[in-house]
C-alpha cells in the first residue's frame, strides 16, 4: 500500500521543475527546452522507457536494475531507485495512474513495483526460477501482463492491493522458436485483448487475456522483423524494430486482428533503439547500443522524434 499521495508528489515535482527547480543532473544536462536528445548516465545500458501524464521519462538499467528519471523539459535527471545489482536488470517498464512503476526483470525471472516519486520498492515479484527473460509489461484496468521471451507464458499481476502472480500459458498460433520470442506487448484499440510481437519471426499476435489463446494478426504479408517495444495510441501502433533502427507505424482495425504498415520512421541518432513512449507530439526512444561493447564509461542517450 502506498502511504503518500504519489500523484500529488509528482504534480509537485512538475510544478517545481516549471519554476526552475530541476532534477539533479545525472549526465550532461541541456539548456534547451525539451531537448531532442537526452543524455543518460554513462554505463547505464538502457532498454525500457515509460512516460506518464507529466513530462518525466523513466529508464531502467540492464546493468544493475536501477531506475533513472529524466525531466523532458530540461534534459536533466537523477537515479531515483538503486537496483538489486548485477544479474537483476530492469528491462521493460510501465507507469500507472497511481504513480507506480511496473518493471520487468529480464534473466532474473522477476518483476518489481516501484514508487515513481520516491523510488521505494513496493513489491518484489518472483515469476519463475527456470531460465527465462521477462521482457516487457502492459497495464490493463485490472492487471499487469509481463512477457517472457524464453517461455510461452504471460505473468499476470493484479494491480489492486494484493500482487499475486498468475501464469497464463500462451497457446494457439504463436510457436516459440530459437532466439527471442514474445517481446513487446500492448492492448488492442478496443481494449479487449493484447498484442504481442515475436522478435524471432517478426509476427504480431492477438492474445486473449483470459485464455492465452494467440492468433496471428493479418499485416498483409508484412513482417515486424526485430520487433521490440510497442506503443498504441488510438488505432496507431508504433513498433520498434531495434536492429533495423526503425519504427514501423501501423494502422490497426479496432479489434487489433488486422493492420497495415503506413509509415517507417528512422533517424541518424538511432543506435539500436528498443522501446518507445510518447509525450505531446514526440516519440522518445532509448538507444540500447547492443552492438557496442558496454563499459562503465560507455555513453547512452534517448532521442525524440516527431510523430508522423
Amino acid at each position: 500500500m502506498i502511504r503518500r499521495n504519489v500523484l500529488t508528489g509528482l504534480a509537485a515535482l512538475g510544478v517545481a521543475a516549471a519554476v526552475g527547480t530541476p532534477e539533479k543532473a545525472g549526465a550532461h544536462p541541456s539548456r534547451k527546452p525539451f531537448p531532442s536528445t537526452l543524455d543518460l548516465p554513462d554505463g547505464w545500458m538502457p532498454e525500457g522507457i515509460t512516460i506518464g501524464a507529466l513530462p518525466f521519462a523513466y529508464f531502467g538499467s540492464r546493468a544493475d536494475g536501477s531506475i533513472y528519471r529524466a525531466n523532458l523539459a530540461t534534459g536533466e535527471g537523477r537515479v531515483i531507485s538503486r537496483g538489486p545489482g548485477e544479474g537483476f536488470p530492469s528491462i521493460g517498464l510501465k507507469l500507472d495512474d497511481r504513480g507506480r512503476l511496473f518493471v520487468a526483470g529480464g534473466t532474473a525471472g522477476t518483476g518489481r513495483i516501484v514508487d515513481a516519486w520516491s523510488g521505494r520498492l513496493l513489491a518484489d515479484l518472483s515469476f519463475t526460477t527456470e531460465p527465462s527473460f521477462v521482457n516487457d509489461v502492459v497495464l490493463t484496468p485490472h492487471a499487469a501482463y509481463f512477457t517472457d521471451s524464453t517461455n510461452p507464458v504471460l505473468y499476470v499481476v493484479p494491480t489492486g492491493r494484493r500482487a499475486e502472480v498468475r501464469r497464463l500459458p500462451l497457446t494457439g498460433e504463436m510457436a516459440y522458436t530459437t532466439g527471442f520470442n514474445a517481446n513487446g506487448i500492448c492492448r488492442t484499440p478496443d481494449g479487449r485483448a493484447l498484442l504481442v510481437v515475436q522478435s524471432s519471426t517478426g509476427l504480431l499476435f492477438h492474445v486473449d487475456p483470459r485464455s492465452g489463446v494467440t492468433r496471428q494478426v493479418d499485416l498483409g504479408g508484412e513482417l515486424l522483423t526485430n520487433g521490440d517495444g510497442l506503443l498504441l495510441e488510438g488505432r496507431t501502433l508504433y513498433a520498434v524494430l531495434n536492429q533495423l533502427n526503425t519504427v514501423a507505424v501501423l494502422r490497426l482495425s479496432r479489434d487489433g486482428r488486422s493492420g497495415r504498415i503506413v509509415d517507417r520512421l528512422t533517424d541518424p541518432r538511432f543506435d539500436v533503439p528498443t522501446t518507445v513512449a510518447s509525450y505531446g507530439n514526440r516519440l522518445y526512444l532509448p538507444n540500447a547500443r547492443f552492438s557496442t561493447p558496454p563499459t562503465p564509461e560507455t555513453p547512452y542517450t534517448a532521442v525524440a522524434v516527431r510523430k508522423p
